[in-house]
C-alpha cells in the first residue's frame, strides 16, 4: 500500500484522484445482485479517462445537501467516540494506493496495523434502520471491500454514527464478496487501458461522416 499524507477534499487530493478508480465507486464496478462487472463501467471509465485530459483542477463544484454538510461537520466527533469505545488512537490519511498505484480508497483512518476505519454520520432514522439490521449496508458493501483491497488490510470497521442514538460498529474482513470485487476490478482494468489507449492514439481530432 502507497499512503499519500494530504487533507481529504484539499486539491492535493483530488489531484491525487486524477484518473484513479477509488473504492468510493467501485459499486460502479462491481453489481451486487450478479456478481459481475456492472454495465456502469463504461460511463465510469468515460469519466475517469476525461479527468486525465482535463487541464486544471478536476475538484467538483457539485452541490451539497444539508444533511451531507452535517455528516461532514459530525465526522471528527464520530472518530473521537470510535477512539473512545475501542480504546484506541487513530491514524488519518489523505488517500491510499495499491501497491502498482491502479487503485485508490480514502479510509477515515488506519487502526493499528491492522485495521481500517469507514465512518457514517447518517440521518437518525437511517441509524435506527441500521441497527435494527446489524449487518454492513449493501450501499456501503463495495466501498469498504474496496478499502480492504487497496489498504491489504486485514478488516476495516464500518462505523455509523448519530448522536443521541447507539453507534454501530461491524468489523468487516475480506470474504467471497471480496474476492468477486478483486476479479471485477481486474477487468475493469483491463478495459479502462484499452479505451485510453484508444482516445490517447485519436490526435487532435476525430473526423467522420454519418451514415
Amino acid at each position: 500500500m502507497q499512503i499519500i499524507d494530504c487533507i481529504q477534499g484539499s486539491p492535493i487530493w483530488f489531484e491525487a484522484h486524477r484518473g484513479i478508480p477509488t473504492a468510493s465507486n467501485f459499486d460502479r464496478i462491481l453489481t451486487a445482485k450478479t456478481m459481475k462487472l456492472s454495465a456502469q463501467a463504461d460511463k465510469f471509465i468515460a469519466e475517469l479517462i476525461g479527468q486525465v485530459f482535463t487541464i486544471g483542477s478536476i475538484e467538483p463544484k457539485g452541490y451539497i445537501s444539508r444533511p451531507m454538510q452535517d455528516g461532514i461537520l459530525m465526522e471528527p466527533e464520530a472518530r473521537r467516540w470510535y477512539e473512545f469505545e475501542r480504546n484506541c488512537e487513530v491514524h488519518q490519511v489523505g488517500m491510499c494506493l495499491t501497491d502498482d498505484g491502479r487503485f485508490g480508497a480514502s479510509p477515515d483512518a488506519l487502526v493499528g496495523e491492522d485495521g481500517a476505519l469507514e465512518l457514517k454520520c447518517p440521518l437518525a432514522a437511517t441509524q435506527v434502520q441500521y441497527l435494527l439490521d446489524g449487518v454492513l449496508p449493501s450501499e456501503y458493501a463495495a466501498q469498504v471491500h474496496g478499502e480492504l483491497l487497496v489498504t491489504g488490510r486485514a478488516w476495516v470497521e464500518f462505523v455509523s454514527y448519530c448522536p443521541g442514538l447507539p453507534g454501530f460498529i461491524l468489523r468487516q474482513r475480506p470474504n467471497a464478496y471480496t474476492e468477486a470485487l478483486r476479479l471485477a476490478l481486474d477487468q475493469f482494468w483491463v478495459r479502462y487501458q484499452e479505451v485510453l489507449a484508444k482516445v490517447s492514439g485519436m490526435g487532435s481530432a476525430l473526423s467522420v461522416e454519418a451514415k
